[in-house]
């Protein structure tokens, strides 16, 4: 994204304290534009046929459809799902519904903008604490991975020993500056890198990425004790 592009952002949540917190700020930045507010995930669904946003902020629990099956129509923009640490079973159906990342609703509001940004780039994982935490649960609960078609293609297949590296970065939460650094590529070269392994592996975003690498084996959750 260049610094002339405005990111289009749609706001879905059923309380309009947080859809005005988040207007307020957002009125105050030149690459952050909001299109469109939906207090429900069927008004939010139909918004996105209409204004063509970026990026969907999506609460998770909403009257009328929720966040999760709203999630699963929207295939035009990036979602990012609101939720609070108690949340955990509604984000493993967020991940089987396509979401792009997930907001803590505790973040400050600043920091919620640069998550926007962040995932409307398609670098990185948003909230990475909280994402890698619910992934590897994700992982570890093979009758909730693929409850959908199967892929077509082993995961592995056409994937060169690079773009296997890169992948298990991915899968650590790396972004792609981090990447670059830990391979000694540009960053260029590793953003070329996480598109290929998009488009070979038919990924929609990031975090479909690490599901894949946990499942590969490249990435595996910690058996207790602390995380990094």
């Amino acid at each position: 994204m260049t610094s002339q592009e405005t990111v289009r952002i749609v706001l879905a949540d059923d309380q309009p304290l947080v859809r005005a917190g988040l207007r307020v700020l957002v009125a105050d930045t030149t690459d952050l534009e909001i299109v469109g507010e939906a207090g429900t995930g069927a008004e939010a669904v139909r918004l996105v046929e209409d204004v063509h946003p970026d990026v969907v902020v999506m609460d998770i629990r909403m009257p009328d459809m929720d966040g999760i099956e709203a999630t699963r129509r929207i295939t035009t923009a990036h979602v990012l799902m609101l939720t609070t640490f108690d949340d955990d079973e509604y984000v493993y159906g967020s991940l089987k519904a396509g979401a792009s990342g997930f907001l803590v609703k505790d973040m400050a509001l600043e920091e919620i903008l640069s998550a926007i940004r962040v995932v409307a780039g398609g670098d990185a994982l948003i909230a990475p604490s909280v994402t890698r935490r619910l992934i590897e649960e994700f992982a570890a609960r093979p009758e909730e991975r693929r409850p959908e078609p199967p892929k077509p293609a082993r995961p592995s297949d056409g994937i060169t020993e690079r773009e296997r590296e890169v992948l298990t970065l991915v899968g650590r939460g790396m972004s792609n500056h981090e990447i670059a650094g830990e391979l000694f590529i540009s960053v260029a070269t590793a953003k070329a890198h996480v598109a290929r392994l998009l488009a070979k592996l038919g990924a929609r975003d990031r975090v479909q990425l690490v599901i894949t690498a946990y499942e590969m084996g490249l990435v595996t959750p910690p058996t207790g004790g602390s995380t990094t």
